[in-house]
């Protein structure tokens, strides 16, 4: 999702409205995208998408770059639109698809805008209860297909679903201000931490940092490696290099992405400046040291092996 700035519309008209729906369409045939669900409200957007090719951030791009441009341009403006990056959430399938659909589809009813979702011009709820070819971008039919497995009931069934009251856990979720990476159950965390984690800094993967380990289990770890007792991470003294605490620092800064502050605060050290100096003299370390080097990949394999458990 993504929202105007300062929460301003970025649907003033009917040809708005228009216009952004074509430029899903654009989407759909440029990137491959499976775009199973939208609603299109005054000052934000939903999009329920499915990506094939892995190229989130590409389409998204379009979608909010180009939409951009044609607004600004029929209304003779100019500069930022949208509040910044959308929002995305990765999602189990079996335990959320269904209720994201319901979720989206009903925002104009929550926002009182409508009393019904069919009253509502501006999302993909009509497209579920149509047969016409207008509607046969949507991809719709796995949606349907959970709900009935029978063609001829599906619009039936969705529509009796539509009318169920919502998860209030849900919403109470997606009302946050900070969204979850995921919404899963602990089993499909796991399964996404093994098979993404190595690739956090993919900008196809939304807020992809919070699947890495935890900085506890990195100092564990850093711990058990040079065969000493956590409090011996924390030991200070001019002049002396501390190896296993540079590492510990080292090894959260490239895998965690963490602040200079956080890692202070998890090292036990007030200084910004101080974690920066530790982290790059250890970096330096490295390139001119192979048993180091081969020492820090030994110990980044064992933390990652321990993430995927």
């Amino acid at each position: 999702m993504n929202r105007g700035r300062r929460g301003e519309k970025v649907f003033e008209s009917k040809n708005d409205y228009e216009c952004f729906i074509n430029v899903l369409l654009e989407a759909v045939e440029l990137f491959a995208l499976r775009i199973s669900a939208f609603c299109l409200m005054p000052n934000h957007y939903h999009l329920l998408v499915q990506t094939p090719d892995a190229n989130l951030s590409r389409g998204m791009r379009h979608i909010n770059g180009v939409y951009t441009q044609r607004f600004n341009k029929a209304h003779a403006f100019d500069g930022q639109l949208f509040r910044g990056r959308y929002k995305a959430i990765v999602v189990e399938e079996e335990n959320y698809l269904l209720q994201l659909v319901r979720y989206i589809h009903r925002n104009p009813v929550r926002a009182k805008i409508v009393a019904k979702p069919e009253d509502y011009q501006w999302s993909s709820h009509k497209g579920y209860l149509s047969g016409t070819k207008k509607w046969d971008w949507l991809h719709k039919s796995v949606i349907l297909s959970m709900l009935a497995t029978d063609p001829g009931s599906q619009a039936r069934t969705y529509r009796a679903f539509m009318g169920e009251a919502e998860d209030q856990a849900l919403l109470q979720t997606l009302d946050l201000k900070k969204w979850p990476a995921i919404l899963g159950d602990k089993k499909f965390i796991e399964q996404l931490k093994e098979k993404f984690f190595e690739e956090k800094q993919h900008a196809d993967i939304p807020d992809s940092k919070r699947l890495a380990p935890e900085i506890a289990q990195i100092k564990q770890v850093v711990c058990k490696a040079y065969n000493i007792d956590e409090d011996k991470l924390y030991y200070s003294k001019r002049a002396f290099f501390n190896e296993p605490r540079a590492m510990g620092m080292f090894l959260t800064r490239q895998i965690c992405g963490e602040s200079l502050k956080t890692i202070g605060e998890h090292f036990k050290i007030d200084s910004y400046s101080t974690v920066s100096t530790v982290i790059y003299r250890f970096k330096q370390r490295l390139s001119h040291d192979p048993d180091l080097s081969k020492k820090m990949a030994l110990i980044r394999q064992s933390i990652m092996s321990q993430g995927e458990t």
